[in-house]
């Protein structure tokens, strides 16, 4: 079922305010101190994990430079709807998570997207207009939003936040829904693009997702994370973006097939992770502790 696509483009904004608007609730009670090593390990791993999926990208006959980069921006970004169902899941499982949750998938949005266009381009050897493109990056409607929603959170008082959770953080599980069934039709309606690569990237798209999702686990108990912020930062390193990295990559490599990178994502790894993945992510962080 396709939902039209004004009433997306709505299910997506409203998503994406209501989550960083969540999240700047919690930065209330949240430390510089606590934060800062976290946030800096994020970065790194939004930095290290588009390089590692590049280069493994390699291996896959048919794919250009061009692909590879633009897959690798993908999987170096992050999912909002993963993101979400995994805080979801903790919640139902009464596993607390950091108040800085939401900062972290902010943060991880952006170094993915511009180290993938960079690995493309550069060994593409292909001029890229950095202005548009780290533009499109900073401005677009994800970071925007997110980073919107977490400022709004973060200065409004309890009773602000009280009389706007009712729409903006009740609902937010029934109108997920609905965000889920368009994303399933994205996935169907382009999967005859996976197919002219054969069975490598169906693999790549399951497995890569796990190797990231382990380095995340590992990096989020060194820092200091609990059960859940390490599941969080699994799950966030796990996933792979279908908003805001296709606008970017579609301006600065227009030689890439985005269809593919984009199929790949939400095609492949989306519903593994939702499946398959969260609850794997959270077993592979409590054999951590």
């Amino acid at each position: 079922m396709r939902i039209p696509e004004p009433i997306y483009q709505m299910i997506s904004i409203y998503l994406l305010f209501g989550i960083g608007l969540k999240g700047g609730h919690g930065l209330k009670s949240t430390t510089f101190s606590s934060f800062a090593l976290p946030a800096v390990a994020t970065i790194a791993m939004g930095l290290l994990i588009p390089v590692i999926a590049f280069f493994l990208l390699n291996t896959i006959k048919g794919l250009s430079v061009f692909d590879r980069g633009a897959i690798a921006a993908h999987y170096g970004s992050t999912s909002l709807v993963t993101f979400s169902a995994a805080m979801l899941f903790l919640e139902n499982n009464v596993i607390k998570v950091e108040g800085f949750a939401t900062a972290l998938l902010t943060l991880l949005e952006i170094p993915g997207i511009i180290v993938g266009v960079y690995l493309g381009s550069k060994f593409g050897h292909s001029k890229v207009s950095w202005n548009k493109t780290l533009t499109e990056v900073v401005t677009g409607r994800t970071v925007l939003l997110l980073v919107g929603g977490l400022l709004i959170g973060w200065v409004t008082t309890h009773t602000g936040y009280e009389k706007v959770k009712p729409f903006f953080i009740d609902l937010q599980s029934g109108i997920l829904v609905l965000f889920l069934l368009h994303l399933g039709y994205l996935a169907g309606s382009n999967w005859h693009e996976i197919k002219k690569l054969g069975p490598k990237l169906l693999i790549f798209g399951i497995t890569f997702p796990i190797f990231a999702a382990l380095l995340g686990a590992l990096t989020g108990k060194l820092v200091g994370l609990s059960l859940g912020g390490v599941t969080i930062l699994a799950v966030l390193c796990a996933s792979a973006s279908y908003i805001a990295a296709p606008a970017t990559v579609g301006i600065a490599l227009p030689k890439a097939n985005l269809p593919l990178a984009l199929t790949s994502s939400i095609g492949i790894t989306f519903p593994f992770n939702l499946v398959f993945g969260i609850p794997l992510y959270v077993e592979l962080a409590k054999a951590l502790f």
